[in-house]
């Protein structure tokens, strides 16, 4: 038989059973798709060539931006944003079966940072006292869980990853919020554009802009630029320059396309005032 041909490689936030493992099999189910442990290797993997594409977390609607990949895309990596992917987001407690009758006296609490800040509320009424680790994905702390039967102790995570993992869920939407939705990037080498059927006719199109040093009212005069041209702006938010305290770059989300004149006389100006514009590209969202 022969050896199936896949149209792309596509790394995502490892192990199976992830958040992003869910996102990326409904944009690329007929692809090839990589587990990576971290996100810097998920980026890196597509920097250097080894994937076509990387599908990494970019936001959650209660904990707010993932630092690390806003800042890995700045600091480190010459990448554009393919699409953007948002599913929503429903944690649950679980336990390997071996200690299912005795779950109630877990001694440690695994999972992602931001899913156990998800949980707090719950965590702090039911489990105030146990003490909670955090692991590089809440799939991989599932995983943890099924490899270790003699130990009582339980993951957050998702449905995908009890069943991947033959998990028993003891606790269901134990989430502080019914509405959870996390954002994910799909990032490419190239500024291209995934495009289907289901995607959302908006374009956007996201900015890294870096306003010039000492000057007053640059980030008035940043908004402006958009203002005057009756441009969208979804989002604006500052991360550290990672230089000394208060120096920031700002993230922009515009909801228009790269392309058109608007924006590009938008980057122009914004360049003439003295910022440095990095463009992540203009994509589709998809739900």
């Amino acid at each position: 038989m022969a050896e199936k041909e896949w149209e792309n490689r596509v790394a995502y936030l490892g192990p199976e059973g992830t958040f992003t493992h869910l996102a990326t099999k409904r944009l690329f189910e007929n692809d090839w798709l990589i587990p990576v442990k971290t996100i810097p290797e998920c980026i890196e993997a597509v920097s250097e060539g080894q994937v076509d594409l990387a599908v990494v977390p970019i936001e959650n609607a209660l904990e707010g931006i993932v630092p690390l990949t806003i800042d890995y895309l700045y600091h480190e990596a010459n990448l554009f944003v393919a699409a953007e992917m948002a599913i929503p987001i429903a944690q649950h407690l679980m336990v390997n079966k071996a200690q299912l009758e005795n779950w109630e006296n877990v001694e440690h609490i695994y999972s992602h940072s931001h899913a156990l800040a998800q949980c707090h509320k719950y965590l702090y009424y039911r489990f105030r006292t146990v003490p909670q680790e955090a692991h590089s994905s809440t799939a991989a702390a599932a995983k943890y869980v099924s490899e270790h039967p003699e130990e009582c102790v339980a993951a957050i995570a998702n449905e995908a990853a009890a069943a991947q993992y033959d998990l028993a869920i003891v606790e269901s939407n134990i989430h502080d919020f019914h509405f959870n939705h996390t954002r994910f990037f799909v990032l490419s080498k190239s500024n291209i554009r995934v495009e289907s059927l289901t995607h959302d006719e908006q374009v956007k199109t996201t900015l890294m802009v870096k306003l010039p040093n000492d000057n007053p009212g640059a980030l008035h005069q940043l908004l402006s630029v958009f203002s005057w041209r009756r441009l969208n702006l979804s989002k604006i938010e500052s991360r550290p320059l990672k230089t000394k305290l208060g120096e920031y770059f700002f993230i922009v989300d515009v909801l228009e396309d790269e392309r058109v004149p608007m924006m590009q006389g938008a980057m122009e100006e914004l360049r003439a005032l003295g910022c440095s514009v990095k463009s992540l590209g203009s994509y589709y969202m998809f739900e």
